[in-house]
């Protein structure tokens, strides 16, 4: 039986880079991926390919940063297939590069909103109806690197991101009891758009990046799924409350 046989997953941010991979590895494993996202173009790509690969997916419009939204993605996916059993809250933004003095409002609230309160309102929305089912669920976050260290220039995405472990650790403990097991994955340097568009201005940025990981490599987005499809399947039963860093050794320095 494949890891995630017969389990319906929700992922957000699923139409690019670790969330692509991901839905494409989680459907892979069994499971009816639904890809909740605002690129649309970008998602109804990334269902083709699961489609074409004989695998199950389908695609939602959700601004994760719009609780009403998620709330309505969540039950629509339930009236179609009749359960949640698992989500993975990765819909991220990385943020302008600036010191906290020319960070503008607009830039830490933006920021804040899609990868914090939106974590937030996915987390909220996907609880509600895993307490209703038997059996519980798992739910997997992405957090980063730089939410277990600071990283200068970049004060609301670090935020963000301590706040997705935060939260992740908090919500577990809440809802152990009912078999929600609640994780979080923190990568590193993943070779995905968004860090080309952190690197993009300068090749200097990339080769500091791989000099500081002591793997040496920047990590393709696949191992970043991989580890998550472990976190969601019952391999993984008694692990909960982990923010787990995939970072080639960069955060054990």
């Amino acid at each position: 039986m494949a890891l995630l046989d017969q389990r319906v997953v929700l992922v957000t941010g699923g139409s690019t880079g670790i969330g692509r991979a991901t839905a494409r590895i989680l459907a892979s494993e069994g499971a009816t991926v639904i890809i909740a996202d605002v690129q649309d173009d970008e998602g109804a790509n990334t269902v083709a390919a699961i489609t074409q690969s004989g695998g199950h997916a389908e695609y939602l419009h959700v601004d994760v940063g719009d609780f009403a939204a998620v709330e309505a993605a969540v039950a629509t996916l339930v009236e179609r297939h009749g359960a949640l059993h698992g989500a993975f809250n990765n819909a991220g933004i990385e943020g302008p590069t600036a010191k906290i003095l020319d960070l503008a409002p607009a830039e830490w609230e933006r920021v804040i909103r899609v990868n914090l309160t939106g974590v937030y309102h996915c987390m909220k929305a996907e609880i509600a109806q895993m307490v209703k089912q038997d059996g519980g669920g798992s739910i997997v976050s992405t957090a980063s690197a730089a939410g277990l260290i600071g990283i200068p220039g970049a004060a609301g995405y670090n935020s963000a991101k301590h706040g997705v472990v935060g939260l992740t650790k908090t919500v577990a403990l809440e809802y152990a009891a009912r078999n929600i097991r609640v994780n979080a994955v923190c990568p590193g340097f993943i070779e995905t758009p968004m860090l080309g568009r952190v690197t993009e201005a300068s090749a200097k940025i990339r080769e500091q990046m791989i000099g500081a990981t002591p793997m040496k490599r920047v990590a393709q987005p696949e191992e970043i799924g991989d580890a998550v499809a472990w976190l969601l399947s019952a391999r993984s039963s008694y692990v909960t409350g982990v923010a787990l860093p995939v970072d080639g050794g960069w955060v054990a320095q």
